[in-house]
């Protein structure tokens, strides 16, 4: 059954849009568009063979600009504990991660659901560089039980759509992101320079000013 769903993921990664519309079916119209991104910027998904090396996950996406393992899991059941193989799967993720200077996704499928079904979750680590670390802070790591264990929470994820989108955009969205963010830093910057300015001024006028009881000695 986890194969189907292994299948299921790899259909939209590699931009089949039959893939694309069979996992948004019951979604929105936003949401399919941010989804079908994936069409115009594939990967390359590749199935790990046999039951798995360790740390290489159920899937490997690959393209010119990023690559990342995939742990595939499904359930019925909003939250997964990990523990025993599940713990040592996160364990070899997060090693290889480090050793190869990857991040390792997990993709959660909740059955049962209407909308997208998907969720996605980073696997923690520190020396990641260039694009994929731009994307690492905008993905959710697994979170945290009470004694600082993760664990998989369907409601902490963030949503295939949002995630395509976000691995999808073009080059230009970027370039006029960047353009944006730094036509902002540019206006806040003046109008810093001109309020210290402005503080100079009145600074300077009340030094020039006489003191009140000099008025009073005048007058």
């Amino acid at each position: 059954m986890a194969s189907h769903y292994e299948r299921e993921l790899r259909a939209v990664l590699i931009g089949s849009p039959d893939g694309v519309r069979a996992v948004t079916r019951s979604c929105n119209a936003a949401e399919k568009a941010r989804a079908m991104q994936v069409i115009r910027r594939p990967f390359l998904v590749v199935r790990a063979a046999g039951s798995g090396v360790a740390g290489a996950g159920d899937l490997l996406a690959v393209r010119g600009d990023i690559s990342f393992p995939i742990e595939v899991k499904t359930t019925k059941e909003k939250k997964v504990y990990l523990s025993g193989r599940t713990m040592e799967q996160y364990l070899d993720l997060q090693k290889e991660g480090e050793r190869c200077g990857l991040m390792p996704l997990y993709a959660m499928r909740l059955k049962g659901v209407r909308g997208d079904s998907w969720r996605i979750f980073k696997v923690e680590t520190t020396n990641l560089t260039g694009s994929v670390s731009v994307l690492s802070r905008r993905l959710p790591s697994l979170p945290l039980t009470r004694t600082g264990t993760p664990h998989l929470d369907w409601d902490e994820g963030l949503p295939l759509h949002k995630f395509l989108s976000l691995l999808c955009r073009d080059s230009d969205s970027y370039t006029q992101t960047a353009e944006t963010l730094r036509s902002k830093a540019n206006a806040w910057s003046e109008k810093a320079e001109t309020l210290k300015m402005e503080e100079a001024q009145k600074a300077i006028l009340k030094q020039q000013e006489p003191e009140e009881w000099v008025k009073k000695f005048r007058l």
